[in-house]
This record gives structure tokens, sequence and C-alpha cells, in this order.
């Protein structure tokens, strides 16, 4: 009998380590999304989770993958497979960018500076929000070497704060900004209602009931510093904000813009509804490095991105948190695609590149995206469900399962390079 055992069965060979051994268990990015919810309190999963209103975009960006199978080749004779690229011209080990994202550590007290060093491992970027809760220089002090940061902007009322955000990035060595152009208005999160977790949070009993119910989360949280916006503190416009406002340095006591329940107010009153292409102007002014645009959800105005110089297009729906029932991003993409090569050609312009931004969550997805057309993927949940559930050994984990899903996938497909990626693979139902 033992023989026969020993011919068919292997012992798992044990984990010291109590976190790899929990991620053994996560075989994909559901799997960490489940782990998540058990360790964090409601509300702060459904901030992170939910998305505007019904959900129907949020749940559209996932299900759009879905609806898309593969027309698989085989026998292709495939040379050793190579899932990297490049992206504004400089190399990419998978096509996947780390999108921006606020409040990250809600998730798990190292917040951004995780997610730059598992980025920086696994050779792809890192998006750091303005409303990041790391900043911009302790991001750029953990990045490793040949680590690519990008920063999202706001296209705020107050442009000298944008100019002094922007100056850091650049003295930083960030790479690239993103300007997100979908946030005239903040989108109405049900989920963040209900829980009180708009902003600044609202705090009743059921807040200290949830974390009494997730002890390991709320020990994390008030032993770790408090939270804070962290590129953003010390500079607040005390009169809300004109084009041409100053910035005024707070001082740094309680209540004059320090904490983030303070600046909360502040950033939500910046937002500027009369945001334009020619504010992308005015951006060329003030950086010198590549332009992405974030937000773009038509074929006409990626047309117009183009007509405006910019280096980058993010199709995003800002992952089905703002404007409920718009368009998923992947649905976009052949059309984009087509568009923008034929407005490139038209104008002698340089390359541009074509992002798809939302609803990742396999390997699987980042082919489909390439094939229909994009330059490369992004996304958000995926790692901040691997953040809550494992820290930085999740991020870890869930850029590696995204890789090695890529890999697979193109194996499986008949694609040993990315390059050989195309619409050709792709059947729409």
């Amino acid at each position: 009998m033992i023989r026969t055992l020993r011919a068919v069965v292997r012992l798992r060979r044990p984990v010291g380590d109590r976190t790899a051994r929990r991620l053994r268990g996560a075989a994909n990015v559901d799997d960490l999304r489940d782990m998540a919810r058990r360790r964090l309190p409601a509300g702060v999963f459904d901030y992170i989770d939910g998305g505007a209103e019904d959900e129907l975009t949020l749940d559209r960006n996932v299900r759009a993958f879905r609806e898309t199978t593969f027309r698989p080749r085989v026998l292709q004779g495939l040379d050793e497979l190579d899932t990297s690229t490049t992206l504004l011209g400089r190399p990419l080990a998978f096509p996947l960018v780390l999108a921006p994202t606020g409040f990250t550590r809600i998730a798990d007290p190292a917040g951004e500076l995780a997610v730059v060093r598992a980025a920086g491992r696994a050779g792809i970027p890192f998006t750091l929000s303005t409303m990041g809760t790391r900043s911009i220089d302790e991001c750029a002090a953990v990045a490793g070497p040949g680590a690519r940061l990008w920063f999202q902007v706001y296209a705020w009322r107050d442009r000298n704060l944008i100019q002094a955000l922007l100056d850091r990035a650049a003295a930083a060595s960030f790479e690239a900004i993103c300007l997100t152009v979908d946030t005239a208005m903040l989108g109405r999160r049900e989920r963040d209602v209900r829980r009180g977790l708009t902003l600044p949070p609202e705090i009743g009993p059921g807040t200290f009931l949830d974390g009494i119910r997730r002890p390991g989360w709320t020990w994390r949280f008030l032993r770790s510093d408090p939270i804070r916006f962290a590129n953003v503190e010390g500079l607040a416009n005390g009169g809300g904000g004109a084009r041409s406002g100053e910035i005024t340095e707070t001082g740094g006591t309680p209540g004059t813009g320090e904490r983030a329940v303070d600046l909360a107010g502040y950033m939500n009153a910046q937002f500027d509804h009369g945001l334009s292409w020619d504010d992308v102007a005015w951006l060329r002014t003030v950086w010198d490095g590549p332009i992405l645009v974030k937000g773009i959800q038509s074929v006409a105005d990626a047309v117009l991105a183009v007509e405006h110089g910019v280096e980058g297009i993010i199709l995003s729906n800002h992952g089905g948190r703002q404007l409920d029932t718009a368009p998923a991003p992947f649905d976009l993409v052949p059309a984009v695609a087509s568009a923008v090569a034929t407005a490139v050609a038209e104008a002698g312009a340089g390359r541009i590149e074509v992002i798809c931004d939302g609803g990742i969550r396999r390997g699987s997805d980042i082919v489909k995206a390439v094939a229909a057309g994009a330059d490369a993927t992004m996304g958000g949940r995926l790692f901040l469900y691997a953040l809550a559930a494992a820290g930085e050994q999740g991020v870890d984990h869930v850029l590696e399962l995204l890789r090695s899903g890529t890999e697979r996938t193109m194996a499986l497909v008949g694609a040993s390079t990315v390059d050989e990626l195309g619409p050709d693979l792709l059947e729409s139902r």
C-alpha cells in the first residue's frame, strides 16, 4: 500500500511563513478578493470593491472580457515565450501598469510603498495618485534601480498647487503624468454612503463594531501612522481655489489642513468643472515628460487627444466609480485603436499608446486587451485586494499570477511574443 501511495502521491512541503501559507490557497484575483473581504472591516472593503450607483459599469468592466472568447491557433512552432514589450519607449515585463488609487493605506499600513517595491520587482510601472497616502518622495525613496514611477494628477482649480506637485515629481525622476479627466465631480458611490465612508469619513456605532470584528486590521491601523493625503498636506488655498490661487503653507497644526479629514473638503472643492483641452496644453508648459490622458470614453475624444499631442490615451471609466452605465474600456479598444492609428498617420504624429484600464482579473484579460489593439492594460483593485489579503507579499503574488497567466494564455492561443497578438485571435459573442 505504501509503495502504491508513493507512486502517485507526494507530500506537500511545509511552509514556515504564515503569509506564504495563506497565499498558497490564492489561485486568482477573486481568491485574493475573498481573502480581503474576510480581513477588512466591511466599510473598508466596500470602499475598495464598490462602484457608482447600481454598479452596472463596475460589473460590465469585468464581464466584457468574459464575453469575448479566443480563436486559438495550434502547431505554430512557438519560439521561447516572451511577455515583454515596450511602453513610452521603455521596457515592460508584461503589458500591465498599476493604476493610481486613493486612500491606499486603508488596505495595509505600508500602502503605496509596498506596491512600488512589488511593481519594481515585476518590471512594470506604478502610478501614484495625487490623493495617495504616501508622498512622491517616499515612493521615489523605495523604488529600486530601473523602477518606473508615474504620477496621476487632477486638473484642480489651483494651478500653482498642480505645478508644485509636478515639480516635485520631476525632481524625484517620475517618468510620466496621467491627467484624470472624468472627475468634473465625484460619482455617487452608494456603498460608501451607506457605510459613512465619504470624504471626510463619518463614523457611527457600526464603524466601531465593524472594527471589533476585524481585530487584526484594527490593531495594525491603530498602531500605524495616521493616514494622510501625503502629497498635498501642508498646501491649502484658503479661498477654495481660483485658477491662479496662491498655495499657502498651513503650519501643520490640527484643523488647518494637515489631517486627511481636514484636507478632504478642500480637495473636493478643487475639482474643476471647466476642464478643457486647453488645460492639456497648459500641462505641456509645466511638464517636460510624457502626458497621458486618463478617462477617455469615446472614439471622438481619443482622436482629440491625438490632435492635442499627448503621448498616451487611457481608456477608463474610473473603475466604474464615476458615471454608471458608462462604456467598459475593453469594449472601446478596437474602435479607439483603429481611430488613433488613422489620426496618427494623418497628423504625422509620433507613437501614441492606448491603455485599457478596468476589469483586469486574469492574464487572459491582458492578452485579450492587447489582441484587441491596446498597447497595455491598467488595474487598481487587483493589487488593493492583494495588499489587503497579504500585504507586500500579496502584491508580489498577484503580479506573478498575472504575468504567468499572460504567458500561459499566449502559449495556448499560439503566440510566442506580444507582437503576435492580434484581433484574429478573438471572437466576440
